[in-house]
């Protein structure tokens, strides 16, 4: 095995040793055989019992070096102070053809970071994170990964008791925004901020095509880019993360730390998809401004390497312009708008705008809504079905009819009927929604789970129809709105 563990040799300052705590009775509940292969791991590393106790927390291969990293960060919009991985666990990172990933175990025991927890993970969060970092792969948007995940019978206490599971996870890093604030918030660590920014320049990235003359300024500038393009990934797709604090986001810009997500049913832009969330701070509508004041705080904790506040705010200010251009065109893809020409893109905003407010007026479906106006677009009759079906999603029709008229009219103006084929390659027919995800929760707790293994295969391939599961993609059931997410989920 070829393990390397550059992060932890940046020494004691950044991280520290600790072993993880064993759990007794181990069981797989889900192994990602996929990504597995994908990423050119050993086969097996999800077949043999020597790799359920390690994945467990129970065993150690030779040449991993369990650790946990220090970080600070801001906590719905507070100064939090010291953080760090409290139940997050790194093994190492292990060098593939694929390239080098970072390994960690999500529920693994105490660390010297875990505070007043108990360094364990649940069950019912361990499958939603599993589930949906997956989810989101298939959907082509920048995620950490779930390599495989186990169950034990101890008990742990969150709002009920529950029992422990613990999740397998990697990415190339899993650096956050917080790392960076939390060198910058102590006077004597400079030389370490300036060690861990040399590090991530190093390893993780290869530089903008222009650079803005400082290579602290153009790694903000590169988080600040692939941020906005993550976030409008999240906004087509109607992900709320729920958890938007400065120490759950990636520096790579992947969607980091699965907790009380949720992709929304019911079109409503002011969702809040956590119930701690008492201030609507992370809504839906205020991912984006939520995300800029976040790299806000990392150009602040860069400050004393970028050295000038005017090269900061010009690393800074893309984000806005670019996050724009992401949604612009992920809403024209949506409605298979063509981006061909420049001077309709007044036209094509008015009809995304009026369209979603419309949606919002009535809680549109979201998902069920742009899939099946992906069937109808093609169709030049109104009166075809497909079209019906779409209409009698809504109450007031006759204010879709108006907007209908126009969309039809712009379609046809353009010469661009690619951009209608390619709907259902943006539109998918599955997310995660909360529902499906609770009905698997319920089963594993029985011993059952079938469901995760089922929402596993259907989730890796959304855009296909998949017509076995076509219940999958109905309207949620009544009882869905009573689900109550929390930080602890």
């Amino acid at each position: 095995m070829t393990w390397i563990n550059s992060f932890a040799n940046l020494g004691p300052d950044f991280s520290t040793e600790v072993q993880p705590t064993p759990v007794p009775a181990p069981s797989w509940v889900a192994q990602n055989h996929d990504l597995l292969a994908t990423c050119d791991l050993p086969p097996h590393w999800l077949s043999t019992a020597e790799a359920l106790s390690v994945f467990s927390g129970n065993g150690l291969w030779d040449g991993m070096a369990p650790s946990a990293s220090v970080y600070s960060g801001h906590q719905f919009g507070h100064w939090a102070g010291q953080l760090g991985d409290g139940r997050a666990l790194s093994l190492g990172e292990y060098a593939s053809a694929m390239g080098n990933f970072e390994i960690q175990l999500k529920g693994a025991g105490k660390t010297p970071f875990s505070r007043m927890g108990d360094g364990r993970a649940v069950l019912r969060s361990s499958i939603r994170e599993y589930l949906c970092s997956e989810a989101m792969a298939g959907l082509g948007i920048p995620t950490t990964r779930a390599l495989c995940l186990t169950a034990s019978p101890l008990q742990v206490i969150r709002e009920e008791v529950e029992t422990a599971a613990v999740v397998t996870r990697l990415a190339p890093s899993f650096i956050r925004f917080g790392h960076f604030e939390h060198f910058a918030n102590q006077a004597s660590q400079n030389g370490a901020l300036k060690k861990l920014a040399d590090f991530t320049l190093a390893h993780h990235f290869v530089g903008q095509a222009e650079s803005l003359g400082n290579p602290y300024a153009d790694l903000l500038l590169e988080v600040s880019l692939n941020t906005a393009q993550l976030v409008a990934q999240w906004q087509a797709v109607s992900f709320c993360h729920g958890v938007m604090n400065t120490d759950n986001m990636s520096i790579l810009g992947l969607t980091l730390d699965y907790g009380p997500f949720q992709f929304i049913d019911g079109f409503n832009p002011q969702h809040i998809c956590n119930h701690s969330d008492h201030q609507g701070r992370y809504a839906y509508d205020k991912q984006p401004q939520i995300a800029y004041w976040n790299l806000f705080c990392l150009g602040q904790a860069l400050m004393p390497l970028i050295g000038e506040q005017e090269l900061a705010m010009k690393a800074l200010e893309p984000y806005k312009a670019a996050f724009t251009s992401h949604w612009t065109r992920n809403f024209s893809m949506k409605l298979g708008l063509s981006q061909l020409h420049i001077d309709e893109m007044p036209t094509q905003m008015g009809l995304i705008q009026d369209l979603l407010q419309l949606m919002a007026a009535e809680k549109t479906d979201f998902t069920l809504f742009w899939r099946l106006i992906s069937h109808a677009a093609p169709k030049t009759n109104q009166a075809d079905a497909a079209w019906q079906t779409v209409k009698d999603m809504f109450i007031d029709t006759g204010q879709f009819k108006q907007w209908q008229n126009r969309y039809m009219a712009q379609l046809q103006s353009q010469a661009d009927q690619a951009a209608v084929a390619n709907m259902l390659a943006v539109n998918p027919k599955y997310v995660l929604r909360n529902h499906l995800v609770e009905l698997a929760i319920q089963k594993s707790k029985k011993g059952d789970h079938s469901e995760v293994d089922t929402l596993f295969q259907l989730l890796k391939s959304p855009f296909d129809e998949q017509p076995a599961f076509d219940h999958y993609s109905e309207l949620p059931p009544a009882w869905a709105s009573d689900i109550e997410i929390s930080c602890s989920s």
